[in-house]
Protein backbone atom coordinates (compact mmCIF):
# COMPACT_ATOMS: atom_id res chain seq x y z
CA UNK A 1 0.00 0.00 0.00
CA UNK A 2 1.37 3.38 -1.02
CA UNK A 3 1.38 6.07 1.72
CA UNK A 4 -0.71 9.17 1.14
CA UNK A 5 1.11 12.49 1.53
CA UNK A 6 -0.87 15.67 2.08
CA UNK A 7 0.40 19.22 2.45
CA UNK A 8 -0.39 21.13 5.61
CA UNK A 9 -2.64 23.53 3.67
CA UNK A 10 -4.59 20.62 2.19
CA UNK A 11 -4.98 19.06 5.62
CA UNK A 12 -6.31 22.33 7.03
CA UNK A 13 -8.71 22.67 4.09
CA UNK A 14 -10.03 19.14 4.67
CA UNK A 15 -10.43 19.88 8.36
CA UNK A 16 -12.32 23.11 7.71
CA UNK A 17 -14.55 21.49 5.13
CA UNK A 18 -15.47 18.74 7.59
CA UNK A 19 -16.69 21.36 10.10
CA UNK A 20 -18.98 23.17 7.66
CA UNK A 21 -22.67 22.58 8.20
CA UNK A 22 -25.64 23.76 6.21
CA UNK A 23 -29.37 23.53 6.36
CA UNK A 24 -32.73 25.05 5.62
CA UNK A 25 -35.69 26.38 7.49
CA UNK A 26 -39.12 27.81 6.85
CA UNK A 27 -41.08 30.68 8.25
CA UNK A 28 -44.48 32.29 8.12
CA UNK A 29 -46.05 35.42 9.57
CA UNK A 30 -48.87 34.86 12.08
CA UNK A 31 -51.41 35.80 9.38
CA UNK A 32 -49.69 33.62 6.77
CA UNK A 33 -49.38 36.42 4.22
CA UNK A 34 -45.57 36.47 4.45
CA UNK A 35 -43.65 33.25 4.03
CA UNK A 36 -39.91 32.71 3.98
CA UNK A 37 -37.45 30.02 3.07
CA UNK A 38 -34.20 30.23 4.99
CA UNK A 39 -30.82 28.68 4.22
CA UNK A 40 -27.71 28.75 6.35
CA UNK A 41 -24.12 27.63 6.04
CA UNK A 42 -21.48 27.95 8.69
CA UNK A 43 -18.70 26.56 10.80
CA UNK A 44 -18.67 26.23 14.56
CA UNK A 45 -20.93 28.96 15.99
CA UNK A 46 -21.30 31.36 13.07
CA UNK A 47 -21.98 31.60 9.38
CA UNK A 48 -24.15 33.14 6.71
CA UNK A 49 -27.90 32.99 6.33
CA UNK A 50 -30.31 33.96 3.56
CA UNK A 51 -34.05 34.48 3.95
CA UNK A 52 -36.07 34.67 0.75
CA UNK A 53 -39.63 35.97 1.11
CA UNK A 54 -42.58 34.83 -0.98
CA UNK A 55 -42.53 38.22 -2.76
CA UNK A 56 -38.98 37.52 -3.98
CA UNK A 57 -37.13 39.86 -1.59
CA UNK A 58 -33.95 38.33 -0.20
CA UNK A 59 -32.13 39.19 3.02
CA UNK A 60 -28.59 37.93 3.57
CA UNK A 61 -26.12 38.27 6.41
CA UNK A 62 -24.34 36.67 9.29
CA UNK A 63 -25.64 34.63 12.17
CA UNK A 64 -23.91 33.98 15.47
CA UNK A 65 -24.60 31.42 18.17
CA UNK A 66 -24.23 33.11 21.53
CA UNK A 67 -22.01 31.10 23.87
CA UNK A 68 -20.17 31.91 27.07
CA UNK A 69 -17.10 32.49 24.87
CA UNK A 70 -18.89 35.19 22.82
CA UNK A 71 -17.32 38.62 23.18
CA UNK A 72 -19.20 41.91 23.01
CA UNK A 73 -17.21 42.85 19.87
CA UNK A 74 -18.63 39.73 18.15
CA UNK A 75 -22.16 41.09 18.61
CA UNK A 76 -21.57 44.58 17.22
CA UNK A 77 -22.35 43.79 13.56
CA UNK A 78 -25.63 42.19 14.61
CA UNK A 79 -27.02 45.53 15.77
CA UNK A 80 -26.36 47.42 12.51
CA UNK A 81 -29.47 48.85 10.90
CA UNK A 82 -31.56 48.73 14.08
CA UNK A 83 -32.06 51.93 16.04
CA UNK A 84 -34.55 50.44 18.45
CA UNK A 85 -34.59 47.58 20.92
CA UNK A 86 -36.35 44.30 20.33
CA UNK A 87 -38.65 44.66 23.33
CA UNK A 88 -38.92 40.90 23.87
CA UNK A 89 -35.11 40.86 24.37
CA UNK A 90 -34.53 43.67 26.89
CA UNK A 91 -30.76 43.02 27.08
CA UNK A 92 -30.44 43.65 23.31
CA UNK A 93 -29.63 47.26 22.54
CA UNK A 94 -27.41 49.28 20.25
CA UNK A 95 -24.42 47.88 22.14
CA UNK A 96 -25.30 44.40 23.45
CA UNK A 97 -23.04 43.57 26.35
CA UNK A 98 -22.15 40.92 28.90
CA UNK A 99 -25.73 40.77 30.22
CA UNK A 100 -26.93 39.76 26.76
CA UNK A 101 -24.25 37.08 26.44
CA UNK A 102 -25.11 35.60 29.84
CA UNK A 103 -28.87 35.69 29.30
CA UNK A 104 -28.94 34.43 25.70
CA UNK A 105 -26.18 31.83 25.65
CA UNK A 106 -27.33 28.87 23.54
CA UNK A 107 -29.38 30.99 21.18
CA UNK A 108 -28.64 32.28 17.69
CA UNK A 109 -29.02 35.85 16.50
CA UNK A 110 -28.82 37.08 12.91
CA UNK A 111 -28.83 40.40 11.11
CA UNK A 112 -29.72 40.06 7.44
CA UNK A 113 -29.48 42.91 4.96
CA UNK A 114 -32.07 43.26 2.25
CA UNK A 115 -33.24 45.65 -0.42
CA UNK A 116 -32.14 49.29 -0.15
CA UNK A 117 -30.08 48.66 3.00
CA UNK A 118 -33.05 47.49 5.07
CA UNK A 119 -32.52 44.78 7.68
CA UNK A 120 -34.29 41.71 9.00
CA UNK A 121 -33.22 40.56 12.44
CA UNK A 122 -33.69 37.03 13.69
CA UNK A 123 -33.36 35.10 16.93
CA UNK A 124 -33.57 31.35 17.34
CA UNK A 125 -33.72 29.00 20.31
CA UNK A 126 -31.68 25.92 19.46
CA UNK A 127 -33.13 22.49 20.21
CA UNK A 128 -29.62 21.11 20.81
CA UNK A 129 -27.21 24.01 21.43
CA UNK A 130 -24.14 21.75 21.42
CA UNK A 131 -24.97 20.85 17.79
CA UNK A 132 -25.43 24.47 16.68
CA UNK A 133 -27.87 25.19 13.87
CA UNK A 134 -27.59 21.57 12.71
CA UNK A 135 -29.38 20.56 15.93
CA UNK A 136 -32.55 22.35 14.81
CA UNK A 137 -34.63 24.94 16.55
CA UNK A 138 -37.22 27.61 16.19
CA UNK A 139 -37.45 31.33 16.48
CA UNK A 140 -38.61 34.55 14.98
CA UNK A 141 -37.45 37.13 12.45
CA UNK A 142 -38.59 40.74 12.32
CA UNK A 143 -38.94 42.67 9.07
CA UNK A 144 -38.11 46.39 8.78
CA UNK A 145 -41.82 47.26 9.11
CA UNK A 146 -42.04 45.39 12.44
CA UNK A 147 -43.91 42.37 11.07
CA UNK A 148 -42.67 39.05 12.47
CA UNK A 149 -42.08 35.67 10.88
CA UNK A 150 -42.11 32.53 13.05
CA UNK A 151 -39.36 30.15 11.92
CA UNK A 152 -38.49 26.48 12.27
CA UNK A 153 -35.24 24.68 11.45
CA UNK A 154 -35.39 20.89 11.38
CA UNK A 155 -32.63 18.84 12.94
CA UNK A 156 -29.96 18.11 10.29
Amino acid sequence: MKPIHMSFAAAVLVGLTACTTMGTGVGSSPTGNVRASLTWKGTDNSGNMTATLNDGQAYTGMYLQVTKETRVNDLGPLALGWGRRWREWPAWGLDPGPEFITQYSGRVVANLEGPNGTHMRCRFQLAQPASGMAGGGQGQCQLPNGQTIDTTFPQG
